[in-house]
């Protein structure tokens, strides 16, 4: 596919409005938080309370928008902002999403956060459909594929990040005053990077497929009613043509961060061969290609990917090609693909951790917690695995087996929604005893970078359907708005629980366990001091309220686990992780 074919099909559709799937003449705005903490007595679906929550959690992303908001836009305080992005390389590269709780924009994330949610959307899209989010969803996909579309304006030219992470630390404040100059850094022919190249052509296959109506051979399986062959067709070549950047860029094969160092400290990339592979499998699945399905296969074996045990990040794809070669296997035979081969080593993962043989381990209260990679941003490894756990649930091959991974997927979706011992669901605005300070600039009200945690009091605006990094290794969480690890809240955070919500909006009829929770539940038991995190470096004199130490207490004694010691503590919280999110 020639990049001529790319240009003539996105300069096609450049009058086309941004949501192909009409917006409600009355918009869905989130309810106040109390409202989480009110039964609906429902039963039918969908039920009242996952609609909304999935209602939030798209939401989130229409408040990280950067660019000229559209006039459909629903977060009244959000402002217009770094319109001119992309000039230094005489482009514009304005729109997109702001990636986390600041004002960069990283297109290697990005990539991870819309490839899951297509991904799960061609599987549980019933889920938006039946909660009337279709529309948002089109309109959130849209926003960040269409920005996606921009960054590559050529066939082997790819921008990766735009501003710089130093300058946008170091700045605190609204989207009207975002510090300038903003660089804009791409990789290239001759300075390439093959894991964000392939990372993009899997978000733009996977929302193809999603665009052209596919989906799996699942009990479950139906895709969001967003169907548009025009707009799959144009993300297809743009698929394709970072594939073949990818795969054939004349510089060779090398993690981004090598051409890109600027991205190193943020979301630099640990390997390559993960991307290739899922960017191949997308492929085949968009395009009905034995040939793509036959280079998936390959580069999974070149890069001995099996027998793995690594998490599912927007780093570590690994997990999901056991999940992803399953389904394809299963749906299209005429691959010739061994779907048993594919089932014994999803289940291979998902037995070691549901028997604790894997690298992570239960903490006190429940939550998967791998040391090193679960530090920062506690809840993704373990939100990511429920959601891979869900959708291979189907696909199983016994019952027993779908049940064991269904059962402890919810367990872990459950303590994010409040079953945790702080009696928090971590989404912001969700219950009364949600989060109340998101690490969030745009969100925070306040401009005096020294007086984060206390300028203003209280944030000025409600970040709806953000979820925060979340607890420490001990289900202590501190709600300080500078403490980054536990209350950043990104785009990738969010995407897997917009699949969770989706599959609970299809077919749950009790409500989220957070209505059972009554405003200052939190409050009693929520640790005083400060953690011991990269935000905070350990210091003697946090510990837990007395509420909290006989909510941890119940907990221990239901779950039958021991406390870790202090010494142990301060060594795992030590152990090198993977990369910063700042």
């Amino acid at each position: 596919m020639t990049f001529l074919r790319i240009l003539f099909l996105t300069a096609a559709f450049l009058d086309v409005v941004l949501s192909q799937v009409s917006l409600p003449s009355s918009p869905y705005l989130p309810p106040n938080a109390s409202f989480g903490a009110q039964p609906s007595n429902s039963s039918s679906t969908p039920n009242s309370q996952w609609s909304d929550l999935l209602g939030n959690l798209i939401f989130f992303y229409d408040a990280q928008r950067s660019g000229k908001l559209p006039d459909s836009n629903r977060v009244s305080w959000r402002n217009d902002s770094a319109l001119n992005d992309g000039q230094d390389a005489g482009l514009d590269l304005s729109g997109g999403y702001y990636d986390a709780g600041d004002y960069i924009k990283a297109t290697y994330p990005l990539s991870f956060a819309l490839m899951s949610v297509c991904w799960g959307a061609m599987e549980f899209g019933k889920g938006y459909d039946t909660t009337n989010q279709t529309a948002y969803l089109d309109s959130m996909l849209r926003w960040g594929l269409d920005w996606l579309i921009k960054a590559h304006p050529s066939n082997n030219t790819l921008y990766v990040l735009v501003g710089d992470a130093n300058t946008d630390d170091a700045y605190w404040g609204g989207d009207l005053n975002i510090p300038t100059p903003r660089t804009s850094y791409q990789i290239n022919n001759t300075s390439p990077g093959t894991d964000a190249a392939a990372g993009a052509s899997a978000a733009f296959s996977a929302c193809s497929a999603l665009y052209a109506g596919q989906s799996f051979n699942s009990s479950l399986s139906s895709a969001a009613s967003l169907q548009n062959s025009s707009y799959a067709s144009t993300l297809l070549s743009h698929a394709e043509a970072l594939y073949s950047f990818a795969v054939n860029a004349t510089g060779g094969q090398r993690v981004y961060q090598k051409s890109v160092p600027e991205v190193a400290d943020a979301y630099g990339s640990s390997s390559f061969g993960d991307e290739l592979t899922l960017a191949a499998l997308f492929l085949a699945l968009a395009t009905n290609s034995t040939s793509y399905f036959s280079q998936a296969e390959t580069y999974y074996t070149q890069n001995n990917l099996a027998g793995r045990d690594d998490i599912f990040n927007w780093d570590s794809k690994t997990p999901g090609l056991y999940v992803l070669f399953t389904e394809v296997t299963s749906s299209k035979p005429e691959f010739g693909g061994n779907t048993t081969q594919w089932q014994n080593e999803a289940e291979r993962y998902f037995d070691n951790i549901v028997h604790g043989k894997s690298q992570g381990s239960l903490t006190n209260g429940g939550l998967l917690f791998y040391n090193g990679d679960s530090d920062e941003a506690s809840l993704n490894p373990a939100m990511n695995l429920a959601m891979l756990m869900s959708k291979y649930s189907p696909f199983a091959s016994s019952q027993d087996k779908s049940w064991s991974y269904a059962t402890y997927a919810n367990a872990q979706l459950a303590y994010a929604l409040g079953n945790n011992p702080m009696s928090c669901p971590y989404i912001v605005g969700s219950n009364p005893n949600s989060p109340q300070n998101p690490h969030s600039a745009i969100a925070s009200g306040g401009s005096d970078i020294s007086a984060l945690d206390t300028v203003p009091a209280q944030e000025a605006y409600v970040l709806y359907g953000a979820i925060v990094g979340g607890p420490d290794v001990h289900d202590r969480f501190f709600d300080i708005r500078s403490d980054w690890p536990e209350t950043e809240p990104a785009l990738d955070l969010n995407s897997p629980m917009l699949t969770l919500a989706a599959l609970h909006a299809m077919n749950d009829t009790a409500d989220p366990l957070y209505t059972q929770l009554q405003a200052g539940a939190f409050d009693k038991v929520k640790p005083s001091g400060t953690p011991c995190d990269p935000a905070f470096p350990c210091k003697s004199g946090h510990s837990l309220s007395k509420g909290g130490k006989i909510a941890i207490a119940v907990v221990i004694t239901v779950v039958g686990l021991v406390v870790i010691g202090a010494g142990v503590y301060w060594y795992r919280l030590h152990r090198k992780g993977k990369t910063v999110r700042f």
